[in-house]
């Protein structure tokens, strides 16, 4: 028989507005093997977990139901009060009748009173069949892996470097810097992001703990938290970056010119190239789809010119092998591709470009030199026409979310342009406008005030070209007038979407993505920087769009978490994971195939399920797709989940 106490939260009026406590607190009293219940306005706080641990010691309990909100919230903080006065803490269960029973029932007192009473039942039920248990321990390799080298990876680097722990930062590109580095200024200092990235870049490049790889990607990785084996394919840049010097002659004295990708294909690059002036690392690649030796066989000019003798043909990817115990995963985003939303006239009209295209040619390294000249002719543009939520909240045809940073951006770039062009006339057609940030909205009122950038809240009906001008009709709604603007130069904001590549990635890692491919943390408030695979935490824009200040946030939070994580010789995993009955199971692999973690394989000579605890992440989807019932959770037993279905059956 169990010596088992129920505690009842009011959590303000959160249930206590719905559900008659006191009636609960009657009823539950009288159930089977309760020797105690009671309520508490906020049981969470300090003198409710004092009373339950009184309780327990007074009453001698062997078991601890508190009926108050989600699990989710609060399971560690009860566990931890009944631990610390010495009952095992996995004899502990939330009910959860604030979400699952108040919140959905407020106009409803009388069945809501009933369910909670049900839900503290069933959980009583659970509680009867739960068995101690003890954290699973595992050592750390105290080495964190940061993929992606934009500024949230870099942050993240650099705060982990700095604990005094090694990091490998693994980049796809020739360089770290990411899309900050493709900026003219930054809002809403209009500051330069290459003198605010470049020193920051400069550390990462000579950091003793940092191992900076460059030009590569990760490929596979196994393993978890705390010992993760990763494969890193580092691809062929055809130099010897050990040899190189970073001259520059070789790109000097390249014959092949073609579309620069860093300057959003407005100007041209050679066929070896480093991304721009300031690379980390300043050492070049050949791109075999354009140098002439690769596709006629002949050239090799860049060779001829290298005394170094750092040009290597012949070079082929290469994988590393690396043990990390940590992951940070920062793969930043990209801009909706313009070619979807034909309706603006992308690749129709050359002087219809987007966001990222007018940061580089108001940049002024740039180039145009920050002079935004027109891409059909080289002209001035003396009208130009900004369009907002360019495939973003718009949920019948793109995207439904706001990609956040575009009415900031937007501001930026009609200053940055009028500052080019002080006889010119900017126009921006919004939806609203969202100034979310310190200092936004006086931002936005300076754009307008002092620049005389004129907002119109509507949307775009057509664009259509009229000679050499790009006719845009809309309409003001605040007006209710037609507007028809006869524009040089259009420029959309669009939507923010995950950086290419990031969803096969997230495969590889066995993470869990939103409906777009954004990275899905585990708990919004709680949890923002963690992902729901434990040793993985997220940075930046790979988790949603984000201005610079939140991503570089975020980085340090992630950071400070692997910070923790390594300030531990072990780790300990929660053991509410899945085991098999060996004498049932058949070995037919349904468990193994239905696991999201790659917790489970059949041992090759017995023919048997066999999980890897520490992978194991207790989410019970074995347990479900067992044919036999061979495979079970700890203290979630069939017959436990069947005892608690009885009391809402009976």
């Amino acid at each position: 028989m169990s010596r088992i106490g129920v505690f009842i939260c009011h959590c303000g009026l959160n249930i206590a507005g719905t559900i008659e406590v006191e009636k609960v607190v009657k009823l539950v009293s009288d159930y089977p093997e309760v020797v105690y219940a009671t309520d508490y306005m906020y049981m969470c706080s300090d003198p409710g977990q004092d009373m339950i641990k009184e309780m327990v010691k007074e009453k001698k309990l062997d078991g601890v139901v508190v009926a108050a909100c989600s699990p989710t919230m609060h399971e560690t903080t009860f566990r931890n009060t009944i631990a610390s006065v010495g009952l095992n803490p996995y004899r502990g269960e939330i009910a959860n009748i604030r979400e699952q029973c108040s919140w959905v029932h407020q106009n409803h007192k009388e069945i809501a009173t009933e369910k909670a009473v049900k839900i503290i039942e069933a959980t009583i039920e659970k509680l009867k069949l739960d068995i101690p248990l003890l954290p699973l321990s595992v050592p750390v390799t105290k080495r964190a892996l940061v993929i992606g080298g934009g500024i949230a990876g870099i942050q993240a680097s650099l705060d982990i470097a700095d604990s005094g722990y090694e990091v490998i930062l693994v980049e796809k590109n020739q360089s770290i810097g990411g899309h900050m580095l493709q900026l003219s200024e930054t809002f809403p200092t209009l500051d330069c992001p290459q003198c605010i990235a470049t020193p920051k870049m400069v550390q990462v490049g000579q950091h003793p703990k940092i191992k900076l790889l460059a030009f590569s990607e990760v490929e596979e990785v196994s393993g978890y938290v705390g010992n993760f084996q990763v494969k890193i394919r580092r691809k062929a840049s055809f130099v010897d970056w050990d040899k190189c010097t970073g001259c520059g002659l070789c790109i000097e004295k390249c014959p092949v010119r073609v579309p620069s990708e860093f300057n959003e294909f407005l100007s041209k690059r050679k066929a070896i190239y480093t991304l721009f002036p300031q690379a980390v690392p300043n050492k070049p690649v050949i791109d075999s789809n354009n140098c002439l030796y690769f596709t006629k066989g002949k050239c090799r000019v860049c060779e001829k010119n290298c005394s170094l003798k750092a040009i290597n043909f012949e070079q082929k990817d290469s994988l590393v092998e690396e043990k990390v115990g940590a992951i940070i995963v920062a793969t930043g985003y990209d801009l909706m591709n313009k070619a979807e939303v034909g309706e603006y006239g992308y690749g129709k009209y050359k002087d219809v470009i987007d966001g990222m295209q007018l940061e580089r040619l108001l940049a002024p390294a740039g180039p145009t030199e920050g002079i935004p000249y027109r891409p059909s002719d080289g002209k001035i543009p003396k009208e130009v026409v900004f369009i907002q939520c360019v495939g973003s909240r718009d949920p019948e045809h793109y995207y439904p979310y706001c990609s956040k940073i575009c009415c900031m951006y937007t501001v930026k770039q009609a200053m940055l342009y009028k500052h080019a062009v002080p006889d010119g006339q900017a126009y921006v057609f919004y939806m609203d406008i969202r100034c979310n940030g310190k200092g936004y909205e006086e931002f936005l009122q300076r754009g307008i005030e002092e620049d005389r950038i004129l907002y119109l809240r509507g949307r775009v009906s057509k664009i259509f070209k009229d000679g050499d001008k790009i006719k845009v009709w809309g309409a003001d709604t605040l007006t209710g007038r037609k507007i028809e603007i006869s524009a040089d130069l259009v420029v959309l904001a669009m939507a923010i979407i995950p950086s290419k590549g990031a969803k096969k990635l997230a495969e590889k890692l066995r993470l869990a993505t939103d409906d777009y491919g954004f990275l899905t943390e585990a708990h919004p408030k709680l949890r923002p920087v963690e992902s729901l695979t434990a040793g993985y935490f997220l940075a930046g824009a790979a988790q949603a769009p984000k201005d610079i200040p939140e991503t570089v946030a975020q980085a340090s939070g992630a950071a400070s978490k692997v910070d923790s994580l390594f300030s531990k010789d072990e780790l300990y995993h929660e053991p509410i994971i899945a085991n098999v009955d060996e004498e049932v199971c058949v070995g037919c692999g349904n468990c193994v195939n239905i696991c999201a973690y790659d917790a489970i394989e059949l041992d090759l000579k017995t023919k048997k399920a066999r999980v890897n605890p520490i992978i194991c992440e207790g989410c019970g989807a074995c347990s479900a797709a067992c044919p036999s019932g061979a495979m079970q959770q700890n203290n979630f037993s069939k017959r436990q989940i069947f005892e608690m279905v009885n009391i809402f059956t009976v």
